[in-house]
Formats: C-alpha cells, sequence, structure tokens
C-alpha cells in the first residue's frame, strides 16, 4: 500500500472515497464537513442526516455528490457539531471509516486531519494516532492519502511516516 501525504483540498482529490470527520448527527456546517458539502452538494448532508445518528466508532457511507469520488465516508469524531473531544475520537473514527472502506471493496481513501478543528485535537497527536490506524491496515489498500490544507497538519503526518 502506498501512503501519500498532500498539502491540498480534499474535495479535488481523484480516488474511491473520501473521509468527512463527521459528527453523529450527519450535519455538514463547517471545517472538512462544511467544504465536502459546498464543493459535493448538500445531497451528500441529506443522505448523511438520513442515516444518522451515527455513533462515534461506527461509519456510514453516501454518494459523493459533485466531487471526483465515488463515495464520502462520515466517520464522527463528535457526538454533537462542535464539541471538544479527545485523541481517542480521532482513533475510532479512522478505524471506524477505513473498516467501512475495506467492507465495500474501495481501494484508494483519502482522510484529511481528524479532530483537529473544532474537536481541538493537537495535530501531532492526530497525525500519530491516524498514522498508526492507516499503517494497520497495509494489505487493504492501494493507497491511502493523507491531505490537508495546514501545513502543521502536512508536516506532523510527513513526521509519523
Amino acid at each position: 500500500m502506498v501512503i501519500e501525504v498532500i498539502k491540498g483540498d480534499i474535495t479535488s482529490i481523484s480516488c474511491d472515497a473520501v473521509v468527512n470527520p463527521a459528527n453523529s448527527y450527519g450535519y455538514m456546517g463547517g471545517g472538512v464537513a462544511g467544504a465536502i458539502k459546498r464543493v459535493g452538494g448538500s445531497v451528500i448532508e441529506r443522505e448523511a442526516v438520513s442515516k444518522a445518528p451515527i455513533e462515534v466508532g461506527k461509519a456510514v457511507a453516501t454518494t459523493a455528490g459533485s466531487l471526483p469520488c465515488r463515495n464520502v465516508i462520515h466517520a464522527p469524531t463528535m457526538k454533537r457539531p462542535a464539541m471538544g473531544i479527545g485523541v481517542g475520537n480521532v482513533k475510532l473514527a479512522t478505524q471506524a471509516a477505513l473498516k467501512l472502506a475495506e467492507n465495500l471493496g474501495l481501494r484508494s481513501v483519502a482522510l484529511s486531519g481528524m479532530g483537529t478543528g473544532v474537536g481541538g485535537v493537537p495535530p501531532i497527536e492526530a497525525a500519530k494516532a491516524m498514522v498508526e490506524i492507516v499503517k494497520s491496515f497495509e494489505d487493504k489498500f492501494e493507497k491511502i492519502i493523507l491531505v490537508d490544507r495546514n501545513d502543521e497538519m502536512v508536516d506532523c503526518f510527513n513526521s509519523f511516516l
């Protein structure tokens, strides 16, 4: 498996699925979720909300609207929108997203820093947790793309590879 780190916008990544670090209600307000909704369309949020509530540690897949991927995987890092969380939730969400992608037979998945926005998890902690979990799936995917607009997050991803 190739693990690629990119500084950029997750909504422009061509792959099987992008991961939305969601809330349990499926609402897509700000941060990565808001960007996915703005670019991909509100159809993504409507479908996510219809599958809610989604427990932290679980994930659901929806259409990708007009994004250049096949699916959006919604993996909640928090129960309510704009809720502070710990790194344990980042681990649970990353694990749930990749497990669902594996079960769906997907070969390439893009993830951005999870829990590092309103969740308040320091980028170094989130990157360490995410890379550890990504590596545990090394025989399940062709490519995992770790993408973020934030230089610090990109540097943190790279420091654990």
